[in-house]
């Protein structure tokens, strides 16, 4: 994006109908880290990318605890999601008060959805420059919705956002089918692997990713450092065993091509040929 007449102002429009500001606020969510969010029958899963600013320093938080039955994972400034999660918590704890029962997830959901479309119409204010997932469980079940500096937001059956989440997505795409009567674990499983889809380098260690779990008659919990570490053990074995099979079809596949090439040169019938065709085609390609 460039510098242009219309972008010096959150409220003035560029004759094709844009507010260049918001769109500056978005392409902010695109360059945090990327943080996933997958929802079953029973349980919301989010997992986020921990980043350090260098090798000295800590991971920052990504992840945060609204309520015992709600939470968020954050994409692009920190500052900005530290300011919208303690709005939230805020109005948890008034709903509660008030009607003595927690806050249904949408309704909150679009409380900030609104708070973020007035900074769209404030010439002295600015868009918040970050995207949340918001995952909870309540009397209507377990709701991921996520917002948008614009002020949209729409609810998912998964969804990744943050940098390179296009790579997260098509994991959650190919999969989604299975998530509705999928195991807590396993879907602990699909947000670790769609996360580790998002690296471009390195590879994804207790240090540096969040899982979080909420559902029916389990409260919102994180699980950082030692205890994510089963879950990636479990992951970095299921990789390995992946590769290990993708080698393997290579090979088979390469040995049925040179045997069907040889067998086209040489006097076998065509049944031979298309009994060893078959065979090629039976075995799978490698994804």
């Amino acid at each position: 994006m460039f510098r242009n007449q219309y972008d010096t102002d959150v409220t003035t429009w560029s004759p094709q109908g844009r507010l260049f500001q918001v769109e500056y606020a978005m392409e902010a969510v695109k360059q945090g880290s990327c943080a996933v969010g997958l929802v079953s029958n029973t349980h919301v899963v989010l997992a986020t990318l921990k980043r350090a600013q260098n090798d000295l320093s800590s991971y920052q938080r990504k992840m945060f605890k609204i309520d015992d039955h709600m939470g968020i994972a954050i994409a692009g400034l920190t500052a900005d999601g530290r300011v919208l999660c303690k709005y939230m918590r805020n109005e948890c704890i008034n709903h509660r008060f008030v009607y003595e029962a927690p806050m249904p997830v949408g309704r909150l959901v679009r409380q900030v959805a609104d708070k973020h479309q007035v900074c769209t119409q404030r010439s002295w204010k600015r868009p918040f420059g970050v995207g949340l997932l918001v995952g909870g469980y309540d009397r209507t079940g377990p709701h991921l919705y996520n917002t948008c500096p614009s002020g949209n937001y729409y609810e998912y059956k998964a969804m990744a956002i943050g940098a390179r989440s296009q790579a997260a997505k098509t994991y959650l795409e190919k999969h989604f089918e299975t998530f509705p009567g999928a195991a807590v674990d396993d879907m602990v499983q699909h947000g670790l692997r769609a996360l580790a889809a998002t690296l471009s380098e390195g590879e994804l260690t207790k240090a540096n990713c969040s899982v979080a779990i909420v559902g029916k008659n389990a409260p919102y919990v994180v699980l950082d450092d030692d205890d994510v570490e089963p879950y990636l053990q479990v992951l970095w074995r299921v990789l390995r065993e992946l590769q290990i099979l993708h080698v393997q079809l290579f090979f088979v596949r390469s040995i049925c091509w040179w045997v069907c090439k040889c067998m086209s040169g040489s006097c076998c019938n065509r049944a031979q040929q298309r009994s060893m065709h078959r065979v090629m085609a039976a075995v799978p390609h490698m994804p």
